[in-house]
């Protein structure tokens, strides 16, 4: 397998992105919600490189070849945002570079990059419950199954369940 490498977000990404992740053919049944404008993604590309303190896009490589991209953003609603909130990630890979294993690498990378460098002890992801082949990538990067969450998501004319996963900072490091 190629190296799998994570980046900053670069101009000609964002291009790649809006080719590929922007039509029910590219993102697959389970990822497409509709036409959706592209304007907000690149105003935050001028503003900040995709990333902020509330969250961040990461370009997902494999080799020197564009394989995704990764984001996280700040979740919670258990108790005060400013004691309890956790970060949310999601991924989306390009279709040639699906069910080759990039998906969890990129995950366990991410994770790993935000306990090092943010406060976050929990770090979550939700995928459909058809979804057997993410929840498989999130098992594998050290994400643990918590629950279902009953028609959670709307999408293509109707509710769709959820399995909500998440990995703690006191979790064994499975990178090993």
């Amino acid at each position: 397998m190629l190296p799998i490498t994570l980046r900053p977000v670069l101009e000609s990404d964002l291009t790649i992105f809006d080719e590929v992740f922007h039509s029910p053919e590219a993102t697959g049944a389970l990822q497409w919600f509709g036409y959706r404008s592209r304007k907000e993604e690149w105003q935050g590309f001028a503003e900040n490189g995709l990333l902020s303190d509330d969250g961040g896009t990461l370009t997902v490589c494999a080799g020197d070849q564009v394989a995704g991209r990764i984001q996280w953003f700040k979740a919670g609603g258990w108790a005060p945002p400013a004691t309890s909130w956790c970060w949310t990630i999601a991924i989306m890979l390009v279709p040639d570079h699906r069910g080759r294993g990039i998906g969890t690498e990129a995950q366990r990378q991410l994770a790993t990059y935000l306990f090092d460098h943010t406060r976050a002890h929990r770090i979550q992801a939700y995928t459909d419950a058809q979804n057997h082949a993410e929840q498989r990538a999130l098992e594998k990067a050290g994400f643990e199954r918590e629950g279902v969450l009953r028609q959670a998501q709307w999408r293509g004319g109707r509710w769709h369940d959820q399995l909500l996963y998440a990995r703690l900072r006191s979790d064994a490091d499975v990178s090993d």
